[in-house]
């Protein structure tokens, strides 16, 4: 009951803005009632009597309307709201419809806590010119049988006079709905699993939570002739308790937040939320996104410890933050598929350290942390071309299941997993199967993922700064892969717009590193360090003599095994390094001055 209590803690925090509607925000839902598109618009006088009739601009947001237990989870049974209906429900040539509105409407309109519009609509529907009126504003035609061709688009009133003409506006009506339906369902009282009160209990609960899987429903059992619920209790309710009131306030407050801040992936629908409304950074983005580039470890290091306090301000320790995730399996049932709970300053803890050890420095926009997104693109995705541009798409399926994982990941401080390195380390060892812009991210999300697989599991501290002396076979190897690329480069126009063979070789130089540098080595003596000049000549010789000099310091029988994953890492900073670094063009013209 975590989640419907914390549900309903939002929904008291934020009771100022229930019925409120604001510019660009969903509205917040009063108890008994719901929110839906309207489609149509009419406008009565005070008396019942017929004004106009209008679209409802498909801009205009959704809007509040009254609904009891039953037409807020209603499917394909006729089952009516109490005050805006579809035009079924308004006309007598639907007599089953017709009458279910009607009786519904006069009852209210008759009872203790009516209100002066309900006795204008009444009146007008009872007048019977609905859909004459309709037709001659042009906003209904009519089928071969004399009956409208959509039945299904929902009117909403307005009725002139004092106060609100708009009733989806008027909190007096709204109100008055809230009374009339708590006194006219007042039941048992028993106790309430999410409360802890003794209170009417639900009998049916809201659809709707999800936009997305807009009937399934999170609590429901409707086969009493099966085994939903037999054979553990012999009444539904037995299973989950739940007052209406705190039913209402906690489905309100959920459909709330998934149309303010829900993301989906994959079809599934993540949500991250303080109860009190404090600024929370989503789960699914990286916790630090700089202004401008930083491309020092140390400043970034700073950045995030600034980031950290700045939060830290914003959320007390004692404020919660609260982690779910959403799908449905099928249309009817919706499934909370991942929940969790921390304290505020825990859960920013928690992003920092993620993107403490999941970074990278990349060339164009800094020292970042991928995405999440990007992680799982770049490992189980397909190189896909949309307008003219590729990119990796991953299927929705590995979408939602790899998010979820990685959110729990980065919340619960487990290990990243061992496949999804395996992945990346396979990509990026292939740059010949992509565009050059996507295996480079694919490189850079590589390296950022296998610096944080290597702190979890092994507690390792891997820089992103070039460490030439760096104790790793792997490593070194990377290194020879990146000067061998950058001597080939280095002889032709970079418009020829052809890989140099050490990028071709890379999958091999990865499972037969010192057989493939030999190879390479014997191509580049014949073909490619004759049209270097002799200061570059002779520096790049020297550099690649002192990276076999490190790998020789390995056992002769290590050269040739297949590399690890920190290959990439090596690769990726002497890459870096060959292509920024000033020194590198200060030595070449000392060596041609010798000469």
């Amino acid at each position: 009951m975590g989640l419907l209590q914390k549900a309903v803690e939002t929904y008291d925090s934020h009771e100022s803005l229930v019925g409120k509607y604001r510019d660009g925000k969903a509205v917040l839902a009063p108890v008994s009632h719901i929110v839906t598109t309207a489609n149509l618009e009419i406008t009565i006088d005070e008396d019942g009597r017929f004004v106009t009739a209008a679209a409802v601009d498909k801009s205009e947001p959704k809007i509040v309307i009254p609904a009891t237990e039953s037409s807020a989870g209603r499917t394909s049974a006729p089952c009516a709201h109490p005050l805006c209906e579809q035009i079924g429900y308004l006309i007598p040539q639907n007599a089953v419809k017709y009458q279910l509105y009607m009786e519904q409407l006069a009852q209210w309109e008759a009872s203790d806590h009516t209100h002066p519009k309900l006795t204008a609509i009444l009146r007008y529907i009872r007048g019977g010119t609905v859909l004459d009126d309709l037709i001659n504003a042009g906003l209904v035609k009519l089928d071969s049988k004399g009956a409208p061709e959509n039945e299904k688009l929902l009117v909403r009133w307005r009725v002139l006079g004092s106060g609100t003409d708009a009733c989806w506006m008027d909190e007096e009506l709204f109100q008055s709905f809230i009374r009339y339906y708590e006194a006219k369902n007042e039941s048992q009282r028993m106790l309430c699993m999410v409360t802890g009160e003794e209170i009417a209990l639900a009998g049916q609960h809201p659809k709707g939570i999800i936009p997305i899987n807009g009937n399934a429903k999170l609590i429901s059992a409707n086969d009493s002739s099966g085994f939903t619920y037999r054979g553990r209790f012999t009444e539904e309710w037995q299973a989950a308790a739940v007052s209406y009131d705190a039913s209402q306030k906690a489905h309100n407050a959920l459909r709330w937040l998934a149309q303010e801040q829900g993301v989906i992936f994959g079809g599934r629908t993540f949500l991250c939320w303080n109860p009190q409304g404090r600024t929370v950074t989503p789960v699914t983005l990286p916790f630090l996104r700089p202004p401008k580039p930083i491309f020092y470890p140390s400043e970034y290091r700073d950045a995030l410890q600034k980031k950290l306090a700045g939060m830290k301000t914003e959320l007390k320790l004692t404020d919660d933050v609260v982690i779910a995730a959403f799908d449905a399996a099928t249309t009817g049932r919706l499934a909370l598929t991942y929940y969790n709970e921390l304290q505020g300053h825990d859960f920013l803890q928690r992003l920092h350290d993620w993107d403490d050890s999941c970074a990278w420095i990349s060339w164009r926009f800094g020292i970042q942390s991928p995405p999440l997104w990007q992680i799982i693109n770049c490992a189980f995705g397909t190189q896909q071309t949309e307008k003219g541009t590729a990119r990796m798409k991953t299927d929705d399926r590995v979408m939602r299941q790899q998010m979820q994982r990685l959110i729990a990941c980065r919340v619960d401080r487990a290990p990243m997993g061992a496949d999804i390195v395996k992945a990346l380390v396979s990509r990026a060892s292939r740059p010949m199967a992509y565009e050059n812009y996507v295996w480079e991210d694919i490189l850079f999300t590589a390296c950022a993922v296998i610096r944080k697989y290597r702190y979890d599991r092994f507690k390792e501290e891997w820089k992103m700064a070039l460490e030439p002396e760096k104790n790793d076979r792997s490593y070194q190897f990377g290194r020879l892969l990146a000067v061998m690329e950058k001597v080939e480069r280095d002889t032709y126009d970079s418009s020829e717009g052809r890989e140099p063979n050490a990028i071709r070789q890379q999958s091999v130089f990865c499972q037969r590193p010192m057989y493939a540098a030999q190879n390479l080595e014997k191509q580049l003596e014949r073909a490619y360090f004759p049209r270097l000049k002799p200061g570059s000549r002779i520096w790049y010789k020297n550099l690649i003599g002192e990276i076999l000099d490190t790998i020789s310091t390995f056992p002769q029988e290590e050269w040739n095994l297949p590399l690890e994953d920190s290959y990439l890492m090596g690769y990726y900073l002497q890459r870096s390094a060959l292509y920024t670094s000033k020194t590198n063009n200060m030595e070449e013209k000392n060596h041609e001055q010798a000469e």
